[in-house]
């Protein structure tokens, strides 16, 4: 649940982006992704999260650049430049050696696991799914960029059906991976 947690600020952005301005949208995810680093830092089981560090400071940068933007952006363009920043999150977990499942999954299994090869390469691969679903999201959001006259169905299909991929896989990869 906490990974799916950790998405509420892009949700929060995805939802306000189509009610009001992207610097809005923008500080309304800033604000969200806030309040999850600061649950993280003044729990006492929990620690702050590289998705959702990162989650804040990219809301916080794109916020400030749109405030700071004298023309404006379109919402599109903020959208690649959202999704795209969670992909590089996401990227530079794995290239950082952390992947960023893994933080989750080490609260939801036992800590004598969390060292085992076949643990870390589970959440190498879990990542890897995410990231491909991140990419599916960014190039969705280019097409829509490039090709105005595209429905924008076609990205809520894009971004929903790589999202659920991605979530499915999470449910069912680390029961595979353990066997009977």
């Amino acid at each position: 649940m906490g990974i799916l947690l950790a998405f509420a600020p892009f949700i929060v952005f995805a939802v306000l982006a189509h009610f009001t301005s992207a610097p809005i949208s923008l500080a309304a995810g800033t604000a969200v992704a806030a309040i999850l680093v600061a649950r993280d830092y003044l729990g006492t089981k929990r620690s702050p999260k590289i998705l959702e560090v990162g989650t804040f400071v990219l809301f916080a940068a794109l916020t400030l650049f749109t405030w700071l933007q004298a023309s404006s952006i379109s919402i599109i363009a903020v959208r690649v430049c959202v999704d795209a920043g969670l992909l590089l999150i996401v990227l530079l977990s794995m290239l950082v050696g952390r992947p960023f499942t893994l933080q989750y999954a080490k609260e939801e299994v036992a800590a004598e696991l969390w060292n085992t090869p076949r643990f870390k390469r589970t959440n190498y691969v879990l990542t890897c799914a995410w990231a491909a679903a991140f990419a599916i999201i960014v190039l969705a959001d280019l097409v829509l960029m490039f090709e105005p006259q595209m429905p924008r169905r076609f990205g809520v299909i894009a971004i929903a059906l790589a999202l659920m991929g991605a979530f499915k896989f999470t449910q069912w990869y680390p029961e595979r991976v353990r066997g009977p």
